[in-house]
């Protein structure tokens, strides 16, 4: 019988999670799907900023209001402003990613590798699929972050020694925040910094394909 991971932490408690990565008065951009959600974990008085590529910044996270078609994220989903919003074309926007402008990202994952390498676009055996503006983000913000499950439906570890998927860039990941873990991505390798809760050191082991650095005292969560 093939083990099962352990559960995790709850999508909107990974998304919470990844808010506190943030720092106040930043410039953040969050990818479609689960990093969508850290803006509802954000105190409008940490001044944090949200950019999205179609040319928005300042922001507040998804509308909870009618849909208006002018308002809308990335991903399609519409979402509140803060007061001083600005607009501006695609261009615009792109040339505040690749200029270095964007204080953090956080991105979905489809795996991570041992050296920080990203994929999370394209399933082989799915096919179809597009990088977008991922490539740019996660080259481009001065800090990328990597909030997802730590296994797949499947049970097969996303952080592993070399990404199978194709990649949406290299070396580019800082942190990885998944449902067992938080994993700081330095030079000298993945090292273990915070467990959730209920989660062993080991069992995130069990469940990385990468070598794992375990400090001698892993703290659990606050959430």
């Amino acid at each position: 019988m093939v083990a099962e991971p352990p559960a995790g932490l709850s999508r909107e408690l990974i998304a919470m999670r990844a808010a506190r990565e943030l720092e106040p008065g930043s410039v953040v951009n969050l990818g479609i799907g689960l990093p969508t959600l850290v803006a509802g974990f954000v105190e409008p008085s940490d001044g944090i900023l949200f950019q999205a590529e179609n040319g928005i910044l300042g922001y507040a996270g998804v509308s909870e209001s009618d849909f208006d078609s002018d308002l809308i994220n990335a991903g399609g989903q519409p979402v509140d402003l803060v007061p001083g919003a600005s607009f501006f074309d695609t261009a615009e926007s792109f040339a505040m990613i690749r200029g270095g402008h964007i204080d953090a990202a956080v991105l979905g994952g489809l795996q991570v590798s041992a050296r920080g390498d990203l994929a999370n676009w394209y399933v082989p055996a799915r096919g179809g699929g597009s990088v977008g503006g991922a490539m740019d983000l996660a080259v481009g913000a001065r800090k990328l972050i990597v909030a997802m499950a730590h296994v797949t439906r499947d049970g097969e570890p996303r952080i592993v020694e070399s990404c199978d998927y194709p990649l949406t860039a290299e070396r580019c990941v800082d942190v990885i925040i998944s449902d067992l873990a938080v994993i700081d991505v330095r030079v000298d390798g993945l090292v273990l910094r915070e467990t959730a809760p209920g989660i062993s050191a080991e069992q995130v082991a069990q469940w990385t394909a990468a070598p794992l650095l375990i400090p001698d005292v892993v703290p659990e969560m606050a959430l």
